[in-house]
């Protein structure tokens, strides 16, 4: 699915909170559960199932997971090195240094608008990278780009293994037969 922006991804909740569910957006069989999250400012390629073994396998190393992010500023080359080194973030009240993954300066991919509006070019340019990683560290991407001074604005994962996002509008849903990496 194309989880868009402003949702959590989760199908239940505690009720303490207000939050959009994606199970708001589509009646999902019983059992379904994400591969993986994205937190609720992040949109793109989210894979449900009602397999526990396929989720623990995708979320595992062995599959690639690509991200275009939108940067506050532009991005400069040794930014990009830093990033692609890895870089140490905080990870559950530890440092952590990333692992080495592959990172190039894009155009801004058309997307839909975000349904919230990020901001205007009165605030600076900005600037859009492509980042795969073979790991996936709760707010990676976000920590990774705001400790080389670039923060990321707008956050958009694209591809997991061979699966593309491809031209699935925000909410909607499609079946694979099956996956592969």
């Amino acid at each position: 699915m194309h989880k868009p922006y402003g949702y959590i991804s989760q199908f239940i909740t505690d009720n303490r909170r207000k939050k959009l569910l994606l199970g708001g957006l589509y009646n999902f069989a019983e059992g379904t559960m994400a591969i993986g999250r994205l937190d609720e400012k992040s949109e793109g390629l989210l894979l449900l199932t009602t397999d526990g073994k396929m989720s623990e396998l995708i979320r595992s190393s062995k599959f690639e997971k690509e991200y275009y992010a939108q940067l506050d500023g532009l991005i400069t080359d040794e930014a990009v090195r830093k990033l692609e080194e890895g870089v140490e973030i905080g990870f559950e009240g530890k440092k952590y240094i990333t692992k080495k993954c592959k990172v190039k300066k894009i155009t801004s991919p058309k997307f839909p608008e975000r349904t919230k509006k990020i901001r205007d070019e009165r605030h600076g340019p900005t600037s859009w990278v492509s980042i795969i990683l073979e790991e996936g560290k709760f707010r990676q991407v976000r920590k990774m780009t705001a400790t080389v001074g670039f923060p990321t604005l707008r956050l958009i994962r694209v591809r997991i293994g061979k699966i593309q996002l491809g031209d699935l509008k925000p909410g909607e849903v499609k079946e694979l037969d099956s996956f592969s990496s």
